[in-house]
């Protein structure tokens, strides 16, 4: 049964939110189960697995036949688009849908490979990124002669060096790749400034918003971006990801597609068929999110009041979990403190211990978080622990203070 959440102009509490969530109501070992492993995937609203089951028992079909279920699947999936553009401030047509965002970035490389660069031309990518996004860029480059620029990560502080990205880009830079929030450390970068120096050198600009989706909802056009990348399931959707990409460059682009297929956006970039109850679910997310903001305003004013409230209350648990770790011997904390441009993400590791046996340890005790180096392999370089890992811990929409202090408890034991 769905939740009907109260009509109200401000933003759902806490507690209205994680009656939204069935998964909540777990338990393990005799403990109920508080999930901090949200930058891997959050939990999953009734609403949403509603949406999903609906589409698959009432209207499943392919789509563009003359049929009833085929013309209520194009339906549905322009809504989930609209929906999509809603989250990103772009358009409709500018919302290409994938399997995940790894394989939607490899597939454009593909793309923009086959037209957009010559032999010499740059390429910056950066230290701090997941390997979705840097490794996407790399193999274009080892495949077509183009030159690699690779942006430091300053470990002292999870932010990258300003004067490295400075040098990096060039006038033969040609596009730049960079993560708006680091899904390891939390650190956000101030992209629509990177965004307008490299447009000074007339390059594109790529941005990996997956972690960063999860805590705000992007805003492409105030980035300056051409492309920009997230994945439902962060956002409390289905494991689907979603590609925003501007109309006139994806009109130009030389998809590789089987040769009977649409030509044209959105549905360029796009291959096979997709998961429509997938995509159904991730518009579904949308909603869900702008509801928790009431009914007044349009979907992107009320997604962005959700935005704006919820990334406030992540900032407090934050707050409350950084200075709790802090005060615990033998832990160390990585990335910038509370009060920096972050989201409510960190990472740590305790003194002798592996981060699986910490993230075993803790999971007897019903708290879940993730651990190893959350494919920012470079970044679990860069700080020393590439092979034993971090342990990372996430607060999202239906975290509180009080699974917070059980975090901070099972550490103490730990340690």
């Amino acid at each position: 049964m769905t939740t009907t959440l109260t009509s109200t102009s401000t933003v759902a509490s806490v507690e209205t939110i994680r009656a939204c969530f069935p998964a909540l109501a777990r338990r393990h070992e005799g403990h109920p189960v508080a999930y901090f492993d949200g930058p891997g995937g959050t939990q999953v609203p009734q609403a949403v697995a509603d949406a999903v089951s609906d589409y698959l028992l009432h209207h499943n079909a392919n789509t563009h036949w003359d049929y009833p279920t085929s013309h209520e699947t194009d339906a549905a999936l322009l809504r989930a688009r609209e929906a999509l553009a809603d989250y990103l401030n772009g358009a409709p047509d500018e919302i290409v849908f994938g399997a995940n965002m790894t394989t939607l970035t490899f597939h454009l490389g593909r793309a923009l490979g086959r037209g957009f660069f010559k032999a010499g031309d740059e390429v910056v990518v950066t230290e701090l990124d997941h390997h979705a996004n840097s490794d996407t860029w790399r193999a274009l480059a080892s495949e077509r002669g183009l030159a690699l620029r690779v942006v430091r990560l300053r470990p002292e502080t999870g932010q990258l060096d300003a004067d490295d990205l400075e040098h990096a880009l060039t006038p033969r830079t040609r596009l730049v790749a960079i993560g708006a929030a680091s899904n390891a450390l939390g650190t956000i970068n101030d992209v629509a400034a990177v965004a307008r120096r490299a447009k000074q050198h007339g390059a594109l600009v790529f941005v990996d918003a997956v972690h960063y989706a999860a805590h705000q909802p992007p805003d492409v056009r105030a980035l300056g971006c051409d492309m920009l990348a997230c994945s439902a399931y962060k956002f409390y959707g289905p494991h689907v990801g979603v590609l925003w990409i501007r109309r006139d460059l994806h009109a130009a682009l030389d998809a590789p597609k089987l040769r009977p297929a649409d030509d044209v956006p959105p549905e360029k970039l796009e291959t096979g068929t997709l998961c429509h109850e997938g995509i159904v679910g991730a518009g579904a997310a949308v909603d869900f999110l702008a509801s928790l903001a009431g009914p007044d305003g349009t979907r992107r004013e009320r997604l962005e009041r959700t935005g704006a409230e919820l990334h406030r209350r992540g900032a407090a648990l934050l707050e409350r979990l950084w200075h709790g770790l802090r005060a615990i011997p033998d832990v160390t904390l990585y990335g910038l403190p509370p009060e920096a441009a972050r989201t409510a993400t960190l990472s740590f590791v305790v003194a002798g211990m592996p981060s699986r046996q910490v993230a075993g340890a803790l999971a007897k005790k019903g708290v879940f978080l993730s651990h190893g180096d959350f494919y920012a392999t470079t970044v679990a370089e860069r700080l020393g622990h590439a092979e034993d890992g971090l342990v990372r811990a996430g607060c999202a929409a239906y975290t509180t203070e009080a699974e917070v202090e059980r975090l901070l408890e099972g550490v103490r034991a730990l340690a």
